[in-house]
Formats: C-alpha cells, sequence, structure tokens
C-alpha cells in the first residue's frame, strides 16, 4: 500500500500497519531484540573464553602469540570497518531516495565482506596444515603436551567460524538490498529494509571488534 507523504514522493508501507512510521518502529524492535540474542549468543562463548584464559592463561597466551597471525586479524579489522563505512553510505543514500547509489555501496560492502571470508580462508588453510582443528584433528603433537591448547583452538573455531557464518547470512542480505536498489525500490522512501540490513552488518563488526583483542591480541 502506497500513501502520499506530503513531499512530493510515496511512503510504501504493508496493510496491517496503519502508516509506514509504524511499520518501520516495528521492525526497527524486531531486529533490535533479534541483535540482542545474537550479542547474548556471542557473550556466552566469550565468558567460556575467559574462563578458560584464566585457568590456562600460560598456554592461551603461548597459543596466541605463536600460532594466530595479528597481521591477518588486522587487515580483517580494517577491511570490516571500511565495509561499515560503505552500509552506512547505503543507508544515507536510501535515505536520500537514491537507489542506485544504495546499491553500488552495498555491493562494495559485498566485495569486502568476500576479501573478509578469503582472508580468513587463508588463516584456516594455516591451521589445517599444521593439525590444529579440534577433536581427533589435532594433530600437531607438540601442543598436545600443552594443557588447554585443544581447548584454545575449539573456541577459536567456534567464534570466529560462527562470526564467518554471519558474514556469509550479510553477504546474502546485502546481495538482496542491492537487486532492489538497482530496480530502484527504495525511491520512495521506503528504506526500512535497507536500514534493517545496515543494523545487522554492523553488529557482524561490533562481534569482530570484540573477537579481534580477544584472540589475536591476547
Amino acid at each position: 500500500m502506497a500513501m502520499p507523504d506530503g513531499g512530493g514522493g510515496f511512503t510504501a508501507h504493508a496493510e496491517h500497519f496503519a502508516d509506514a512510521p509504524a511499520e518501520r518502529r516495528a521492525a526497527q524492535l524486531g531486529m533490535w531484540l533479534f541483535l540482542a540474542q545474537e550479542l547474548l549468543l556471542f557473550g556466552g562463548l566469550f565468558c567460556a573464553f575467559t574462563m578458560y584464559r584464566y585457568q590456562y592463561a600460560d598456554t592461551f597466551r603461548f597459543l596466541a602469540k605463536n600460532h594466530l597471525d595479528w597481521k591477518l586479524g588486522t587487515l580483517n579489522t580494517v577491511v570490516l570497518l571500511v565495509s561499515s563505512f560503505t552500509v552506512a553510505a547505503g543507508v544515507h543514500f536510501a535515505r536520500e531516495r537514491k537507489s542506485r547509489l544504495t546499491g553500488w555501496a552495498f555491493v562494495a560492502s559485498i566485495a569486502l565482506a568476500e576479501v573478509f571470508l578469503a582472508i580468513k580462508y587463508v588463516e584456516y588453510s594455516h591451521k589445517l596444515h599444521e593439525g590444529l582443528l579440534p577433536g581427533r584433528y589435532f594433530t600437531h603433537a607438540l601442543l598436545a603436551e600443552h594443557p588447554g591448547a585443544p581447548m584454545f583452538f575449539v573456541l577459536y573455531f567456534f567464534i570466529t567460524g560462527l562470526h564467518a557464518l554471519h558474514v556469509v547470512v550479510g553477504i546474502v542480505l546485502l546481495g538482496w538490498i542491492s537487486y532492489r536498489a538497482f530496480r530502484g525500490e527504495f525511491g520512495r522512501r521506503n528504506d526500512t529494509p535497507v536500514e534493517l540490513v545496515g543494523m545487522y552488518w554492523h553488529l557482524v563488526d561490533l562481534i569482530w571488534i570484540f573477537v579481534y583483542p580477544t584472540l589475536y591480541l591476547l
């Protein structure tokens, strides 16, 4: 349903909402609740990591220093920060009813997200070659003698792998918004989907801001 917005454009909203602002508020509330439960999920993982870190302090420090590449972690941090900027630019363009610019900004964000995953693939490949995968694939003879070493890599792969999965979901959502943007759908101030996807991507970035110092700068 579309109604005049009083500014020469139109504001579309679903029929079961009184108007577009009501639909936007409901969507924002739902997204905030979703983001809150995602933070609780990662918060539990960070708490588990902290507990084991104090239990095996020397082992965790040794592993973080010698088996995690802080340079790759730093590069990925920069990549995600830039992607957050391009996503924010896309949201801004949507509010200005510049739909195609929104599409290009989100395409740039997708490219940066793929760079992030490529760097993560390189990092994971090194761990696989060293025999540092959790469980029966943990074949590093020297580290097996260090108490807490297997648990460090269990948490490392669980935290970074879950975050990478969120990045993949973000790529799909950014692609969906880009497709709609190039069709000109956000030229009528119907920018709520753009804002919601932007909120999700900023959460992905925020989580990595905690992952980076927790793991790579230990």
